[in-house]
C-alpha cells in the first residue's frame, strides 16, 4: 500500500457531527448525500424510540458513532449536577460506553464496527494525583477515537485513539474549512472537522455568552465545504472516521 489514503489521494477529510441533533438531519445530511459524501455522526442513544432516523442514516453509508449515553463532561461544565468526570470512575465511564453500544449495535447490525467520540473533547476521570486517562478502555473497544487538538493528524504518528480535530464555530464561512482543508493535501495529512448545530441562511454570530462551540453553523457555507470536498476528491479523499482510520491501520501494517 503506497499512501496512507485511499486511490493515492495526497490527503483525507472527515466530516464529523456531535450529538446527534435534528438539525443535522435536516440539513446536514441532505447537503452531504447531494454531494456523495459520508459523514461521522456521533449520537447518545438515550431514548431508542427516537433512534430510527439515525438508522436509516447508517444505512446510507455514514457512520453512526459512539458517544456515550450520558455525555459525562467535567464538573466545571456541569457544575450544577452530580455526575461528572471529576466524581466517576473507570468502571462506570465503560458500563455507560459499552451500554451505548448495544443500544448501537441494535439499532444498526449492519454497522458492526464504529469510532467513538470523547464527550467535550475529555478523556480523564477524578483529578489531581487520582487523574487517570479512559483512553486505554476506549481502545479495549473500538478501532479509532476523536478527541480534539491544534492540528491535523500524521498518519504514522497520531494516536488512533485520541484523533486531533478542528471545531468549526458558527461564524466560521465555507471559504475558511476549504483553506484548512487545503492543508491536509499540503502537509499529507488527515484533518477531522467537528460539527455540533445548523441552520439555514447565514452564518450565526458569535456569541460570547455560549459554549465553545456557540453558534450554528450556516448550511449554506456547509454546501460550500462539501461542493469544495466532492470537486476535490482526486487529491483529498473524504470519507468516515471509521473508514480513515481502519485505512490506516491497515497502511501502518503494511510498512
Amino acid at each position: 500500500m503506497d499512501t496512507p489514503w485511499l486511490n493515492n489521494c495526497n490527503g483525507a477529510i472527515s466530516l464529523s457531527f456531535d450529538d446527534g441533533s435534528q438539525a443535522q438531519l435536516d440539513i446536514a445530511i441532505p447537503i452531504l448525500d447531494e454531494f456523495g459524501l459520508h459523514g461521522t455522526f456521533y449520537i447518545n442513544p438515550r431514548d431508542t424510540s427516537n433512534l430510527e432516523p439515525w438508522r436509516r442514516v447508517g444505512l446510507n453509508g455514514h457512520e453512526i458513532g459512539n458517544h456515550t449515553i450520558q455525555h459525562i463532561c467535567t464538573q466545571n461544565f456541569n457544575w450544577d449536577t452530580k455526575k461528572n468526570l471529576e466524581t466517576s470512575t473507570l468502571d462506570e465511564i465503560e458500563a455507560d460506553v459499552v451500554e451505548a453500544e448495544r443500544r448501537l449495535q441494535k439499532l444498526l447490525p449492519e454497522q458492526p464496527d464504529r469510532t467513538f467520540c470523547y464527550p467535550c473533547y475529555q478523556n480523564y476521570v477524578g483529578q489531581g494525583l487520582n487523574r487517570q486517562s479512559y483512553v486505554p478502555i476506549i481502545a479495549k473497544h473500538f478501532p479509532a477515537a476523536r478527541g480534539t487538538g491544534e492540528t491535523a493528524n500524521h498518519p504514522l504518528l497520531t494516536d488512533l485513539h485520541y484523533l486531533t480535530s478542528w471545531v468549526v464555530a458558527g461564524w466560521m464561512k465555507g471559504e475558511d474549512l476549504c483553506a484548512a482543508a487545503e492543508t491536509a493535501d499540503n502537509q499529507q495529512r488527515w484533518i477531522i472537522f467537528v460539527f455540533h448545530g445548523f441552520q439555514n441562511g447565514p452564518a450565526s454570530v458569535w456569541n460570547p455568552a455560549g459554549t465553545y462551540h456557540a453558534g450554528a453553523f450556516s448550511g449554506n457555507e456547509f454546501r460550500k465545504l462539501c461542493d469544495f470536498l466532492a470537486n476535490n476528491r482526486h487529491r483529498l479523499w473524504t470519507d468516515t472516521v471509521l473508514n480513515v482510520s481502519q485505512h490506516v491501520i491497515n497502511w501502518r501494517k503494511s510498512l
